[in-house]
Parts: C-alpha cells; structure tokens; sequence
C-alpha cells in the first residue's frame, strides 16, 4: 500500500508514548475487531453473541495494557475512537441496530476502564479529536482500512444503483473528513485515492461494468466537491505515491 510521505507534516506529540507501527497496529486490530463485532451483531444466540463478544473485548484489554500507565490510556483511546469511527462509517448504510455488536463491545471496553482510566482515556480521546497531527500514522491508516472497505463493497455491488449509492456515501465521507481536519486531512483523503489506485493497477479491479462507472464517478464527484488548490495537492500527492508504489515494483521484478 502506499506510504508516501510529505515534508509539511508536522512531528506527532503522541509518538513517544506510541510509536508509528503501534498506530498501525492500533488500527488494524480496531478494524479486525468492528468486523467480528458487525458479524456478531446478526447472531441469534444472545449468550453465544455475549461470550465472543467478551473474548473480543479481553483480547483488546490485553493488547491495550502491554504498556506503561500513559503508553496503555493512549492505546485504549486509540481503540474507542477506532471503533467509534468504523460503527460512524458504516451506521448510515445499514443503520444503528446492525451495529448491535460494535454497540455491546465499545460498552464492555468502556466499562472495564473504572472512574479514573475513564477520565485519563477522555484526555487522550480529547487529544486525537483537537490536534490533527497527534497520532497521525494511527488516523492514515485507520481511515484507509474504513474507507477501503467501503470502496471493496462499492465496487462488489450487483446493482448500479447500490454501487453509486456506495459512492456517494465514500464521496460524503472523503470530503467530510478534509473538511474537519483543515491542516491534513487533505493527507489522509491523498492516501486512500492512492491506495485505491494501487489496488485497480495491481489487480486490475474496476476495470469493467458497475464496478468501473461507481469508481470514475467517485473519483470525479469528489473532485468536484473540493478546492481547486486542495484538489491539486490531494491529486499531486496520490499520484507521487502510485508512482513511488510503480517504481518499487518495477525494481522487484
């Protein structure tokens, strides 16, 4: 995937306490999580729903606490905020009560903390909303694996009416998301196209069909929805990191 950096982005005030590839790590287990917990969600059995549910959310403790005091409030944050932002992504799609699942784990996480862990973690919480730089590697890569997900089932679905539907929603989110963070978030929405990119180069998808009219209107509508100057630095920066990711390839070949 891609990873190209940029030289404006500012130093992370959280990497001493949570290093880039905790971030990444943080990221990845909130996605693998908000997917065990998505499919849960539709289990019938309510004490077999429970049970997973809790191994999920003990696992996650686990993890979180393999740290000191302040390494393991920040992991915790980190997760909270990773899972709340996947069950935001996907509550407009298939609405709050598929969401069962990510409901009661985000519920078991919170409750284990007790009164003091909670008001440490609100800090930490705080922090990731505030400061767009502080542990950026965590917010590329967890809005890469949300945003890739979306694009995957966009560019799955059957129906042209359901894979536009799938892009308007990715487009939606795109724009919110460089809109709410003014300073990078044009960074974050650069890597998904550039992953996106990656993916159809590499793998030959969206080549044909639904799949490939859902992909050329994403990518049009969301140009047209930004900023000339903030499109053109999104565009520029999409395109050093395929052509970086070509490069790579080519020499490994």
């Amino acid at each position: 995937m891609a990873t190209a950096q940029s030289p404006d982005i500012p130093q992370d005030p959280l990497a001493e306490l949570a290093t880039a590839d905790v971030q990444q790590q943080a990221a990845r287990l909130a996605q693998e999580a908000f997917g065990a917990a998505f499919r849960l969600g539709m289990e019938s059995d309510e004490t077999v729903r429970e049970a997973r549910l809790a191994r999920i959310a003990d696992g996650l403790r686990e993890w979180t606490g393999m740290d000191t005091r302040e390494g393991s409030t920040l992991r915790m944050a980190m997760m909270l905020a990773g899972l709340d932002q996947w069950g935001l992504a996907y509550a407009p799609l298939y609405g709050a009560g598929a969401l069962t699942g990510l409901s009661l784990l985000l519920d078991d996480l919170r409750s284990g903390l007790g009164e003091d862990g909670e008001v440490h973690c609100q800090v930490r919480l705080t922090t990731l909303q505030e400061d767009e730089g502080a542990a950026l590697a965590w917010k590329i890569a967890l809005r890469r694996g949300i945003h890739l997900a979306l694009w995957h089932t966009m560019i799955a679905a059957e129906s042209q009416e359901d894979a536009l539907a799938l892009a308007r929603h990715l487009r939606g989110l795109l724009l919110a998301l460089d809109k709410g963070m003014p300073q990078l978030g044009w960074r974050l929405v650069a890597d998904v196209l550039a992953n996106v990119q990656i993916l159809c180069l590499a793998h030959g998808l969206a080549a044909t069909g639904v799949a490939q009219e859902a992909n050329q209107w994403l990518f049009a509508n969301l140009a047209e929805g930004l900023p000339k100057a903030q499109r053109d630095r999104i565009m520029a920066h999409a395109t050093e990191a395929v052509l970086a990711w070509q490069a790579s390839r080519s020499r490994t070949d």
